[in-house]
């Protein structure tokens, strides 16, 4: 029956398990795949659940996976396969063996954030809204894929004592390679580790999705969550992909992390600055209309008195003062009330444009 032992002594927990859930034509069906394969779908019902809620469509949504999800998968392998080269140089074949293990979380988020940007481009709308909108899903999905490590008896951490270590058939053959006791000694769960950590980075990104200040922000705040938790995990792990001496995991994760705080902090600054350059536009905007409402007063001042100078005249030219007077003095208080009106009218406009450059 193919069957394997997985237990947590500590905790009085046994099970009894296979890697595959059944069998088709012939071919095993992995649990793992199985897992990842829910963990998507799930992840996918629930972002089209409520995209309409980001100005995405389902379209959108069902657009970006159809192209995302392959070249992820492919992304991910090539991401093991560079990293692990040894393996696989004097065997190039064994590059396509996806179904005898050896993906890479980090190269799947990179294909697919690079399929969303291309993606964003062709459809002329926004790369981070889009990505804030998705990120979240990711790692629900990064989480739920986890316990497929959990079945495989992979992706554990070093020895242990503590009461939640882990044991089972494959891990006590490693346990024994170390030169200790399997029947006092497990791993680290590493894979419980981080899907704790996933579901618990996949929440806050939801509730920060909700009051994010900039676009972008929930993409960098999940860089410094997971990068933070992921470095931390990686460095008891026993089957991390290296490069020399160096754990290829660690280094993107603080990669991510500092790149994370900085564009956050950027982007928060530049919003800032856009704000203040607003406001100061939208006074500069209202004293220019109050300075040209004075000089068309001035101009209308200037203009009545020289029309008045000249009524004045042509009236005692003409022998009838009185009667050109009366015009002129008419027209002068005309002049007055029209100016009045304007000068009215010219705050008022001001007052509405600044209290729209205010909201």
């Amino acid at each position: 029956m193919d069957l394997h032992n997985i237990s947590f002594p500590g905790l009085g927990l046994e099970f009894e398990l296979r890697r595959y859930a059944f069998i088709v034509f012939g071919i095993k069906i992995y649990w793992y795949g199985i897992i990842i394969t829910l963990a998507f779908l799930a992840a996918v019902v629930m972002a089209l659940r409520s995209c309409k809620k980001y100005d995405l469509t389902a379209d959108n949504i069902l657009d970006l996976v159809l192209f995302a999800a392959p070249v992820a998968i492919i992304f991910s392998r090539l991401y093991y396969v560079v990293f692990n080269w040894g393996q696989f140089r004097n065997d190039l074949i064994a590059i396509f063996k996806i179904r005898d293990g050896g993906l890479a979380i980090y190269g799947a988020v990179i294909g697919a954030l690079l399929v969303a940007w291309l993606y964003t481009r062709k459809k002329k709308i926004s790369f981070l809204n889009l990505v804030d909108f998705g990120i979240p899903y990711v790692a629900f999905g990064q989480g739920i894929g986890r316990w497929g490590n959990f079945i495989n008896q992979e992706a554990f951490g070093e020895i242990t004592d503590l009461p939640w270590r882990m044991n089972g058939d494959e891990i006590n053959r490693f346990i024994l390679t170390e030169g200790a006791d399997p029947s006092v000694f497990g791993v680290h769960p590493t894979f419980l580790y981080e899907s704790v950590l996933d579901i618990a980075v996949f929440l806050i990104l939801l509730y920060w999705r909700k009051k994010k200040k900039v676009e972008g922000e929930v993409l960098f705040l999940y860089f410094i969550l997971y990068g933070t938790g992921r470095a931390l995990i990686e460095g008891l792990r026993t089957d991390s992909l290296m490069l020399g001496s160096l754990r290829v995991s660690q280094i993107l994760s603080v990669i991510l992390v500092i790149a994370g705080l900085f564009l956050l902090l950027y982007r928060r600054a530049q919003k800032k600055r856009s704000e203040e350059e607003t406001v100061v536009i939208g006074q500069s905007r209202y004293g220019a209309l109050l300075m040209q409402m004075k000089a068309e007063e001035e101009a209308e001042k200037s203009a009545a008195g020289v029309s008045e100078a000249t009524s004045g005249d042509i009236g005692t030219a003409a022998g009838n003062p009185s009667s050109t007077y009366a015009d002129t003095g008419t027209g002068e208080e005309t002049a007055g009330t029209v100016s009045e009106d304007d000068s009215s009218e010219t705050i008022e406009k001001a007052e509405s444009e600044e209290e729209k450059e205010d909201k």
